[in-house]
Formats: C-alpha cells, structure tokens, sequence
C-alpha cells in the first residue's frame, strides 16, 4: 500500500512537472512580447518558491501552475489591448494624413477657386441648385444651394492663411443678410482658419454654422459630416 502511494505521489509530480515546463514555456513567450508581466509574475513565484523550499513540492508545483495561468491571461489581454492602441493609431495617423493633404489643396487656392470649391463639394453630397453668387454686391453670400431634405443653404466663404480667425463683426454682417435677405434655412460660414470667441458666440445665438479648417478637411475628405448635417 505505501509503495502505490508513494507511486502515484511520484507520477502526480512528474505530471506537474511537465505541466509547469510546458506553461512554463507559453508565458515565456508572453513574456518577451510584454515585458510588464515579470512584475506581476516575480514576487509570486518567489513566495511560492519558499513554500516549495519548506518539502511539499507538489503543492508548489500546483501553485506555480495555477499563477502561471493566471499570469498568462492576463498577459493575452495586455497584449490584445496594446495590439489594438496601436491599430487605432495607425488608423488615427492615416485619418489625419488624409485630411492634411485634402485641406493643403485649399490653401493653395485663391479666394474664387475657393468658392467654386465648396460648391463641388455641395453637389457631390447631393444638393441640386449650386451655384456661386459671390462678388461685387453679394451681400455676404457666395455659394447658394439647396440640401438633399429640400432646405436652402446659404454659404459665406473665407478663404484665409491657416491662424487668421474670422472676427464677430464678420459674422455680424452676414447675420444681417444670410436670412433677411438671402432666405437661409440653413447659414454657413467656411474658413481655411478660425473663428474668434465673439464670432462664435454671435453664430450660436443666430443659428450660423461653422466650418473651420480642421472641420473643412473633414467634410472635404469625407471622412466627417457636411455643413448642413
């Protein structure tokens, strides 16, 4: 009787032992791919070690197994975590290196080009009834259009050097005509810059939309919303 136990306590530890070689070996590689987890697995495995050290091997063994696989998990999660920040990097780089080269486009533009530019852009998103009106006596309105659900969209076009902001008695002027007298369901004003804090407290209170550069080179991309939207 007490060579069978003795038996079965001995084929119970050369199980463990391979157990533990062949985990062992799994977190080694999770390891190398996310160094991070040697602080988690270190102060363990050295109680566990001491406890080994007091003559009870196996329960030593079942121990390491136990906090190698829980280790292990661990680590996969880390390192799916880190495999997908870097996947929506790269993701977030290419969106901005695609709206970069679009809005460069602009830019090089003088203010005309600029005009006729937005009102392709409104009719390739599905307005009917675009046409450029700005110039001498427009009134602050320089591509007129109608959107796809039938609203009139009235645009004021600023074709500036990127830092210039438009200023509040800018939006002031075409707040006094873009529905007055330009019957605006939808007023826009667009800018290769900014918009200063007065302008755009001034567009809030009046309904005025605003396109700046950033949000320029979104929709031009189409990678973000039209003005009407």
């Amino acid at each position: 009787m007490t060579r069978r136990r003795s038996s079965t306590t001995t084929d119970v530890t050369v199980l463990a032992g391979r157990l533990v070689t062949v985990t062992v070996v799994a977190v080694v590689k999770a390891v190398v791919r996310m160094p991070s987890l040697l602080l988690l697995l270190a102060p363990v495995l050295l109680v566990v070690a001491a406890d080994g050290s007091a003559g009870d091997p196996l329960r030593s063994a079942v121990l390491i197994i136990g906090t190698i696989v829980v280790a292990g998990f661990f680590g996969r999660w880390r390192y799916r975590r880190w495999l997908q920040r870097q996947a929506d990097r790269a993701a977030a780089e290419q969106l901005q290196a695609l709206r970069a080269r679009e809005i460069a486009t602009y830019h090089a533009m003088n203010a005309r080009q600029f005009e006729e530019a937005l009102a392709y852009l409104c009719a390739r998103d599905g307005c009917s009834q675009t046409s450029v009106v700005g110039g001498s006596g427009d009134l602050g309105a320089d591509v007129v259009a109608v959107t796809p659900d039938g609203r009139r969209l009235v645009i004021q076009a600023k074709r500036y050097a990127q830092g210039n902001n438009v200023s509040g008695p800018d939006l002031q002027r075409f707040g006094g005509t873009c529905y007055a007298i330009h019957g605006a369901h939808v007023a826009v004003v667009i800018t290769t810059g900014g918009f200063t804090r007065q302008a755009r407290e001034y567009a809030a209170k009046l309904g005025i939309r605003l396109i700046d550069n950033d949000s320029l080179a979104a929709w031009a991309s189409g990678t973000g919303p039209a003005p009407w939207n």
